[in-house]
């Protein structure tokens, strides 16, 4: 089967089409407007590109730049073939929230498919699971994404697979802190759409990171939790990825959305539109983009969808209330700390940049931009030489401790560390260069004493704890766009399902695990 054409031709049909109707979260189960069950049937639709080369042989696989997939330069077939699947909502991984999106957004909504939309990015766009920060530059990052679509948007999704071990699992109080700050800016503009997490699956600490994430309370729990998971064989478990990929009979979609499964899961997502590594793709490019050809997979996965019929039990009117698990207690499977990180303080941060560095952190080639980390460290370690501390921007998500500085950007900390080093070695010329990636303030603070002072009184104005973020002055977009890359999932995430081929959507509230939805079949 082969077409051609532009995408965006359909957005003119689009234009005089209703929105799609409003979907609602009630205890673990997800409802249309009449009160009637709603399940996700979908797609993953994101090109997969390439991933970051590493020395590391047990570094997770990471993407380090990604294709736009909602740019309308796909052929008009695109959404042709998503429509005959029968799916009603698609998962994007990585989108630029600086470009215009309206004509795909608009074709999407006439033709009945919602969107998730994950908010992270490549490179320095993410949670860090070796270095986790819930920070101002992700945060405006995250906004500044829900502010160009907030139109017939599902759910956004704030992390992908960040912990992937128990060493990692002190993430979760950043992943939960960054569920609590998106959610309350959703409520600030009065947007409807839910928030969710995909998670990988792991032995000691998978059910409690999902009780984590769902447990205490509506404002920081998820609204959407999806687990993952890989097995050895062809069976209905979250996410399955078998070690012969073909074919592959989608017959974990049919059991998906059965009687005895519906009662925790509310649909799923099949890997994927796009060719992916291991042949999990539906579809073959041209190498001009303008000819699609289907595979035998797409064709099997198409009768198995549209064959399914959606189980309405319960319906809203007679769904039990919202109910929340126990946080569970750290342990030697779980490390994570109750006490959340404050909300990223940019006014704070910003006091600090104008009135109390000496230090600038000003890189001047590609690699200080992307070596953020290494630098923080060699700083952290010369300032302790020198009788300093990095405990001001340090955020422990063990031990529940965050300093007055910890929410702050990367570059922000970077100048931070510099200055407390160059004041320490009293403004030695040496001290401000950090391998050409620093220099000396202009004007410089009158003394060391009065760099103290400026920094404690930005600290002590500015708001503290918990509070609504609010839309940043300008969008900050931290990572390249490419004509070919990846998924996403940035630094601390891996690129969305790419290895997978079932991921089971639950909705994040209810007793033990979470119930509702994310599944790649």
């Amino acid at each position: 089967m082969k077409f051609l054409a532009t995408a965006c031709a359909l957005a003119a049909l689009a234009n005089s089409a209703l929105a799609l109707p409003k979907i609602t979260r009630v205890g673990r189960y997800l409802f249309n407007p009449d009160g009637s069950r709603f399940y996700i049937k979908g797609i993953a639709y994101q090109e997969q590109g390439r991933l970051a080369v590493t020395d590391d042989p047990n570094a997770f696989p990471e993407p380090d730049n990604f294709v736009d997939p909602l740019l309308c330069q796909m052929p008009a077939s695109a959404m042709f073939l998503i429509s005959n699947l029968t799916v009603n909502a698609i998962r994007v991984y990585s989108v630029n929230a600086s470009l215009n999106h309206d004509d795909c957004m608009a074709a999407l909504d006439a033709a009945g498919i919602y969107t998730m939309i994950d908010l992270s990015l490549p490179v320095n766009g993410s949670l860090d699971r070796s270095s986790p920060a819930w920070t101002t530059n992700l945060l405006d990052l995250y906004i500044g994404t829900i502010d160009v679509f907030s139109k017939n948007v599902l759910a956004y999704n704030i992390g992908n697979e960040v912990v992937t071990d128990t060493n990692n699992t002190v993430a979760a109080p950043f992943i939960k802190a960054a569920a609590r700050d998106v959610k309350a800016y959703l409520k600030s503009k009065g947007s409807s759409a839910l928030v969710g997490y995909a998670s990988t699956d792991g032995s000691g600490w998978r059910d409690p990171l999902a009780n984590y994430l769902a447990c205490d309370r509506d404002d920081d729990s998820l609204d959407i939790y999806g687990q993952l998971r890989e097995l050895p064989c062809r069976c209905l478990l979250f996410r399955v990825r078998m070690r012969v990929p073909t074919p592959r009979l989608w017959t974990e979609a049919t059991a998906l959305f059965s009687s005895q499964m519906t009662p925790v899961w509310s649909g799923g997502l099949a890997f994927s539109y796009f060719p992916a590594v291991g042949g999990y793709g539906m579809i073959e490019l041209s190498a001009d983009n303008a000819t699609v050809t289907t595979s035998d997979d797409y064709t099997r996965l198409q009768n198995v969808l549209s064959n399914i019929t959606f189980v309405n039990e319960p319906t809203q009117s007679n769904a039990a209330p919202s109910t929340y698990p126990a946080c569970p207690a750290a342990s030697t499977d779980f490390l994570a700390s109750s006490t959340l990180p404050p909300t990223p303080n940019t006014a704070t941060c910003e006091c600090i940049k104008a009135n109390s560095f000496s230090c600038l952190f000003t890189p001047t080639t590609e690699q200080g931009v992307r070596g953020v980390g290494q630098l923080l460290d060699n700083g952290c370690q010369l300032l302790g030489q020198a009788g300093g501390t990095c405990d001001a921007i340090a955020g422990n998500g063990q031990t529940g401790v965050y300093g007055p500085l910890s929410g702050c950007s990367p570059e922000t900390k970077l100048s931070y560390v510099f200055s407390q080093y160059y004041e320490r070695t009293n403004r030695n010329a040496q001290s401000c260069s950090f391998g050409g990636n620093a220099t000396v303030a202009n004007p410089l603070p009158s003394s060391s004493e009065a760099a103290a002072a400026a920094q404690s009184s930005c600290i002590t104005s500015g708001p503290t704890g918990v509070v609504t973020p609010t839309a940043p002055a300008t969008t900050r977009t931290p990572v390249s766009t490419s004509t070919s890359g990846s998924n996403g999932g940035g630094n601390g995430n891996q690129n969305g399902v790419g290895k997978g081929a079932v991921v089971g959507l639950a909705a994040a509230i209810g007793a033990g695990l979470v119930s509702a939805v994310w599944v790649a079949f």
